[in-house]
């Protein structure tokens, strides 16, 4: 079992706390569809809830060169759902924000967990930061 199937594990058994890496109840998992291999993929990521109806997530890659897979297929296949900690499945459509947007989401991502600015400094990219938009 890697470590995302345990934290997977976990957040399934807990309804939605994850003790493993002292998430708590900032994760949800996100269910995505490969671009190229139209396999459905599940992976656990750390959000912030913005308002009622929409999860913001970044695409950090732990500060690697390049984006993680999961955010270019969101890219071709916004339309998706989320398993969330106090809403349980929600449709979402994920939507890149850019700006003003994203650098307040950013500074609310890095005043939660400093980590975040230590992934922005290994990486000369910018991360992406993604809005999870509730379908209605």
């Amino acid at each position: 079992m890697n470590r995302n199937d345990i934290i997977i594990a976990e957040f399934r058994e807990n309804d939605g706390t994850v003790t493993t890496g002292g998430f708590g109840r900032h994760l949800v998992l996100l269910h995505h569809c490969g671009r190229s291999t139209g396999i459905e993929r599940i992976t656990p990521l750390f959000a912030l809830r913005q308002d009622p109806d929409t999860w913001m997530i970044v695409a950090t890659k732990a500060g690697a060169p390049e984006h993680p897979a999961w955010f270019h297929n969101l890219l071709a296949h916004p339309e998706v759902t989320i398993e969330t900690p106090d809403d349980g499945t929600v449709a979402v459509r994920a939507e890149q924000v850019t700006d003003s947007e994203r650098d307040l989401a950013w500074a609310k991502f890095v005043e939660v967990s400093p980590i975040f600015a230590q992934y922005q400094a290994k990486t000369e990219r910018t991360i992406p930061v993604v809005a999870l938009r509730r379908r209605t």
